[in-house]
């Protein structure tokens, strides 16, 4: 080989390996503000993980994230929003158990996008459902409000926070499950669904931990379990419903971020990347701690990516999808 070649070639090997999709990935700029798109009013679980979210996300992407809140029929008008925006990554929507899985099932031809409109960007959080009963409920374990709802078939009430929410069909799946029969009594919203639990003039609720916790360790209501496969850290003292006996009471409500399904895949592995980092700094897991929250654990190390989490998202619209179907359950 004459020196002019291996010179060549030294220089080739010593060279740095060049990877396109990583060099873009990291070179993604936004260059102006992005809408953080929410499907629900402020003040709930939605728009709290989506501004917890917003300003570390915007530190480390160069721009600021503007959460925009556009309520109504239970997210699905912040999917349409999404669906329908430029896919430049300027547009995201933060995305929930009920606009993202039990909508395809509960609106069928109504619903006004597809699962294959949005494109899955990152899990953040996973929250534990709590099931619970006004203190005036002779019972003080889910074994027992099995028993005594089946000895008294039609008798017991169950709220929600609304028909068609992720704590309505987690009701229907612990009545299907169990085999007993409650009627469901829909609310505008959590507060008012607790303070009729707390008067007693509905027996049972279910609710996600966070908006429930106060009433729940001040005595107001008597957890009897969580709806997750683990105890949750913030009352590792309630059972789960496998525990409890039901392992199939299990459901989690979650919130992640999706993006129109043309964004190109650079930019979606961009943010991904970045939410993972956020989500694991000590600030933001004691903050949702705090929630009653749980880390995505998608990945072997904890985390999220672009794939799990639409993995995720398939196997959540395939469940609900059954639960719907089951219970019957429809919106007006």
């Amino acid at each position: 080989m004459s020196p002019s070649r291996r010179a060549i070639l030294g220089a080739s090997l010593a060279a740095p390996v060049f990877l396109p999709g990583l060099a873009r990935a990291q070179a993604w700029a936004p260059g102006r503000p992005i809408r953080l798109i929410v499907g629900f009013p402020p003040a709930g679980t939605t728009d709290i993980a989506a501004r917890l979210l917003a300003e570390p996300l915007g530190r480390r992407l160069g721009t600021q994230v503007v959460v925009e809140n556009r309520p109504g029929a239970g997210g699905n008008i912040g999917n349409d929003v999404v669906a329908k925006a430029e896919p430049d990554g300027l547009t995201l929507l933060m995305q929930t158990i009920s606009g993202g899985a039990i909508n395809y099932a509960l609106y069928g031809a109504r619903m006004p996008v597809k699962p294959e409109d949005l494109a899955a960007v990152a899990l953040m959080l996973r929250v534990p459902n709590a099931i619970f009963v006004t203190p005036q409920l002779p019972v003080t374990t889910l074994a027992e409000l099995v028993a005594y709802a089946k000895a008294r078939p039609g008798v017991l009430n169950h709220g929600s926070s609304g028909a068609g929410t992720s704590l309505h069909m987690t009701g229907e799946l612990l009545k299907l499950e169990a085999g007993i029969d409650m009627t469901h009594v829909p609310f505008r919203g959590a507060g008012p669904m607790l303070q009729e639990i707390i008067a007693g003039r509905v027996e049972v609720g279910v609710d996600n931990l966070p908006s429930v916790i106060g009433h729940l360790r001040d005595g107001r209501l008597r957890p009897l379990a969580v709806t997750t496969k683990e105890r949750s850290p913030a009352m590792p003292e309630v059972p789960t419903t496998a525990e409890a006996g039901l392992p199939g009471v299990e459901a989690t409500a979650w919130f992640g971020v999706q993006a129109p399904a043309r964004t190109p895949a650079h930019i979606v592995k961009r943010i991904s990347d970045e939410m993972n980092v956020i989500i694991r700094e000590p600030d933001m897991q004691r903050r949702l701690a705090d929630l009653g929250g749980m880390a995505p654990n998608l990945t072997p190390d904890g985390g999220t990516s672009p794939e799990t989490f639409d993995a995720f998202v398939k196997a959540e619209i395939t469940k609900w999808g059954e639960v719907v179907r089951r219970s019957g359950a429809r919106v007006e």
